[in-house]
């Protein structure tokens, strides 16, 4: 395991000695238990942004989607034990029409 100073203001400290504190924990616990949850939760959101500009540039190459209508009642069916059809595939026409014409 490697070292690393961090240099505290006291009130910070002291909330993190509290907090320790009351769940039974060493501020170092404590402060290890934070920076791992929110380092995994910034690399979850930046997944996510980074599927979300994916899908974005799918969209906009394709001009295919689902509906939120769609994908709710597909969605909430398959929680209620149910097989239900794919929800359909939609085309947005007023992006189909400004693709460039592959050849």
């Amino acid at each position: 395991m490697s070292t690393t100073t961090l240099r505290l203001p006291k009130e910070v400290k002291q909330r993190i000695e509290r907090l320790a504190s009351a769940q039974g924990k060493s501020a170092h616990a404590l402060m290890i238990d934070t920076l791992d949850a929110g380092t995994a939760a910034l690399e979850r959101r930046l997944d996510f942004e980074a599927e979300a500009e994916r899908r974005l540039a799918e969209y906009h190459r394709t001009g295919e989607y689902h509906t939120l209508e769609d994908m709710r009642a597909y969605v909430l069916a398959r929680a209620r034990g149910e097989d239900p059809p794919k929800p359909p595939l939609r085309k947005d026409p007023a992006v189909v029409a400004r693709s460039p014409r592959r050849r």
